[in-house]
């Protein structure tokens, strides 16, 4: 019932030993490094980089190359909806949790959580709803409700006891920039986030975030060679503390280099005008594998696995929680 309606959260650690869960998307891309026979290689090379990009942006006089070490958990989050031991629960949301291991002072400090997003009803919007608005039109079409859902649920997510209990800040989504957008520099460089760049119109994905309570701004760090997106509720350059920062950048920009190596491990840095696009030849791909075709195409499996376990069977319960219309107990 509507008033049964429930957040959970489970944590895995993302290390070395790392294997999907069951309920995972397959297309989450910390899970497609963690599948075939180099799986475990992938795994330490990501890693590592992560660790060496840290290091790197916290270097000071006197700290060493190796100081500290990221320590990475995933939080997925479940909806259930009773609240019985056999309640059926659905995986909406996955995230990293970010901490920090200090080697010298033996302190461990939070991180933020965010910074990866992966969402099965994110699939569904974007490779279900959007590709039948658009060929029911006859032309690219957004429908007005697009992102509605999504957007409602994780800002009440946001709001629950089960994130409160767990994080004490709010979170930070980091991907890459838009390759239908054209980036300029503002002039702002920031002693952590690096320049910060605007984009020319909002893209189809900052909206889907904004409906979802985010708004965002794009820098580039020191040492990068194309800016990232960040998107954040609050005050992005004053209420997180300089490592906490520096451990979103390192593991984002790892996963980037990673995906997208055209555009964040190329030769040729953005300038004071920045339009990323794919076709570049002038970049360098990591040693770690990574199926992007794969990822698209089970996309649009994933969505339709949405649609048919999640929005269709639940979809009129949802929206009169979102209401806040609770049902009558009987």
């Amino acid at each position: 019932m509507a008033n049964d309606i429930a957040f959970s959260i489970t944590t895995t650690r993302f290390d070395e030993d790392y294997a999907p869960a069951a309920h995972s998307r397959v297309t989450t891309n910390f899970a497609n490094l963690a599948r075939g026979a180099g799986r475990r290689q992938n795994l330490r090379n990501a890693l590592a980089m992560i660790d060496r990009r840290f290091n790197e942006l916290a270097a000071g006089d006197d700290q060493g190359a190796e100081r500290y070490r990221v320590e990475l958990d995933i939080v997925t989050v479940q909806l259930q909806f009773d609240d019985t031991a056999e309640a059926e629960r659905f995986p909406i949301i996955e995230v990293l949790d970010v901490g920090i291991l200090d080697h010298r002072t033996g302190e461990r400090h939070r991180g933020i959580v965010g910074n990866n997003f992966s969402s099965y009803l994110r699939d569904y919007d974007f490779s279900v709803v959007l590709p039948a608005a658009t060929a029911a039109a006859g032309t690219f079409t957004v429908p007005e409700d697009f992102g509605i859902l999504h957007g409602e649920l994780f800002q009440r997510f946001l709001a629950s006891d089960a994130y409160r209990q767990r994080f004490a800040g709010s979170p930070v989504i980091c991907i890459s920039v838009s390759t239908s957008r054209t980036y300029r520099r503002t002039g702002l460089v920031h002693p952590v986030l690096g320049t910060e760049y605007v984009q020319d119109a909002f893209s189809l994905t900052d909206d889907y975030f904004a409906r979802m309570g985010l708004q965002v701004r794009y820098f580039m760090p020191r040492g990068s060679v194309a800016p990232l997106a960040f998107y954040f509720r609050g005050d992005l350059l004053n209420d997180f503390s300089d490592l906490q920062l520096i451990g979103t950048i390192a593991t984002m920009e790892t996963f980037q280099k990673i995906y997208r190596p055209e555009v964040y491990n190329t030769l040729t840095p953005a300038g004071e005008v920045y339009r990323p696009t794919l076709d570049h030849v002038d970049f360098v791909r990591t040693e770690i594998d990574y199926d992007r075709e794969e990822r698209s195409q089970l996309a649009v499996t994933q969505g339709r696995y949405a649609e048919e376990y999640f929005v269709k069977p639940h979809l009129q319960t949802l929206e009169q929680w979102i209401a806040g219309v609770a049902e009558p107990v009987a």
